[in-house]
């Protein structure tokens, strides 16, 4: 009987579309440990879902169910991370999707054709 696992293309598959270097593979594998965490990627898809890729930090405890403290805390993780940026206006604190690190991401993660 032919085992079928050993004759899987890997090239067919590949998620990357080139080499990345160690430091990168490290900050890389940070950023996705840091979405490993439901509401994290809630928050991410809350904000990005919005017109301008932007809310305000009031607007995002109702929408995911979680206490003040709980959003205030991911928000700050997402931030550190490099996903989030973020701008006082006022009183209010808006929390916007990074484009640039979004992109990043994207060319990483590119499969190529």
């Amino acid at each position: 009987m032919k085992n079928s696992t050993s004759t899987v293309n890997i090239n067919c598959c590949s998620i990357f579309s080139k080499a990345i270097a160690s430091e990168q593979a490290q900050d890389i594998a940070a950023i996705f440990k840091v979405l490993g965490e439901p509401a994290r990627l809630q928050l991410l898809s809350f904000i990005a879902s919005q017109p301008d890729r932007e809310a305000c930090g009031c607007d995002l405890i109702e929408p995911l169910g979680l206490s003040q403290p709980t959003v205030s805390h991911h928000l700050k993780v997402l931030y550190q991370a490099g996903l989030l940026d973020k701008e006082r206006r006022g009183n209010w604190i808006y929390y916007l999707i990074n484009k640039k690190k979004f992109a990043m991401l994207q060319e990483v993660l590119a499969i190529d054709k």
